[in-house]
C-alpha cells in the first residue's frame, strides 16, 4: 500500500515508516521538523519506497494514498507549551485536513491519540469508557483538548462522512530516538544519569507511570490499523505501572550511576496515576507489550550514551 505517516521524522513516526518499509509499503513521510528530526530518517533516504515531503499539517496537502497514520503534533510538555497556539492548530486543523484527505480518497486514517485525554484521572486504571478529568484552561490543555478535540472531528467525519478511522490512545512510549530536550522522564532520567548530574523527580515521586517500548506500540498501531470494523478509541500502553521515584532508582542502577536523586515541586495539572486497561487491546487485536521495562531501558540507555559518545 502507499501510506502517508504525518510527522514520520518523530520519535514514533520513524519507528513506524521503518516498520511499514519493512513489510514492503511505500511510505511518505510528511513533518515540519518542529520536533521531528531528519537524523531519525537518515537511515531510509535510500530506501526507493520512502518519500519524504516537508509540510505543516495545519496547511492542506494534496496526495494519493490508501492509509493514514496521523501522527502529527508536539507531544512532550516542554514542546507543546512552547507554542501552545499552534500545537492546539496542529491538533485540530491537523485532524481537518486529514480527514479531509482521507474522505477525498478513500484512504483509511488513523489518529494518534493520548492517555492526556484523560486528564488526571479519577479512576484508575484509564478505561477507553472514561470521560476523563480535564483542565480546559490550564497550561497543558493545548495539547489535552487538541487531541480531545481531534477524537471529535474523527467520530464525526465518521459518523457524517462515512470516513474509515480508527483512534488509539497512546500512553507513555519510550526508545531509541526519543529528543534528548523533549522534557519526558525517561530521556530526562536516562541523560542526567549518563552525565552524573542529579536526577530531578517532581513531587515526593509517587505518583505513577506505565512505559511502552516502542517497538511493542509500532505493533499496536499496525494491527490497530489493519483491524477491520473497529474505530476505537483504545488504549496502547504497558499495564506494568512503576512510581516515579522507583523508576529513577531504576535508571541509576541500569546506568551505575552515581546521581543522586533530587525533588522539585510538581508542575500544574501533572497527573498523579497513568495506567491503562488494555484489555480491548487483548481481545481485539491480541496485542500485549512483550519487551519488559529492563531490557527497554537498556537499549534505550545504549542509544544516548552514543549520542553522547559522538556529540
Amino acid at each position: 500500500m502507499r501510506i502517508l505517516v504525518t510527522g514520520g521524522a518523530g520519535f514514533i513516526g520513524s519507528h513506524l515508516s521503518e516498520r511499514l518499509l519493512d513489510e514492503g509499503h511505500d511510505v511518505i513521510c510528511l513533518d515540519n521538523f518542529f520536533t521531528g528530526s531528519k537524523d531519525n530518517i537518515i537511515h531510509l533516504m535510500d530506501n526507493h519506497r520512502f518519500e519524504l515531503v516537508r509540510h505543516d499539517i495545519v496547511e492542506p496537502v494534496l496526495l494519493e494514498v490508501d492509509r493514514i497514520y496521523n501522527l502529527a503534533c508536539p507531544a512532550s510538555p516542554v514542546h507543546y507549551q512552547y507554542n501552545p497556539v499552534k500545537t492546539t492548530k496542529t491538533s485540530v486543523m491537523g485532524a481537518i485536513n486529514m480527514l479531509g484527505l482521507a474522505k477525498r480518497v478513500k484512504a483509511r486514517v488513523l489518529q494518534a491519540s493520548t492517555s492526556e485525554v484523560y486528564g488526571d484521572p479519577q479512576i484508575h486504571p484509564q478505561t477507553e469508557s472514561y470521560w476523563g478529568n480535564v483542565n480546559c484552561i490550564g497550561p497543558r490543555s493545548c495539547y489535552d483538548e487538541g487531541k480531545r478535540v481531534a477524537e471529535t472531528l474523527m467520530m464525526d467525519y465518521h459518523r457524517q462522512n462515512g470516513v474509515d478511522i480508527r483512534i488509539a490512545r497512546i500512553f507513555n512510549t519510550y526508545g531509541p530516538r526519543m529528543a534528548e530536550n523533549d522534557g519526558r522522564v525517561v530521556s530526562n532520567f536516562v541523560i542526567q544519569a549518563l552525565a552524573g548530574r542529579d536526577i530531578t523527580v517532581y513531587g515526593d515521586g509517587s505518583q505513577t507511570r506505565s512505559f511502552c517500548y516502542v517497538s511493542d506500540l509500532v505493533e499496536g498501531l499496525v494491527r490497530m490499523m489493519e483491524c477491520d470494523r473497529f474505530t476505537g478509541p483504545l488504549n496502547l500502553g504497558n499495564p506494568v505501572e512503576n512510581t516515579i521515584l522507583e523508576f529513577a532508582e531504576k535508571i541509576v542502577r541500569l546506568t551505575g550511576s552515581k546521581s543522586a536523586i533530587i525533588f522539585r515541586p510538581l508542575p500544574e495539572d501533572d497527573p498523579k496515576q497513568r495506567r491503562p486497561e488494555i484489555t480491548l487491546a487483548r481481545e481485539k487485536l491480541s496485542w500485549e507489550p512483550q519487551v519488559c521495562l529492563e531490557s527497554g531501558l537498556s537499549k534505550t540507555i545504549d542509544y544516548f550514551s552514543g549520542r553522547i559518545a559522538r556529540s
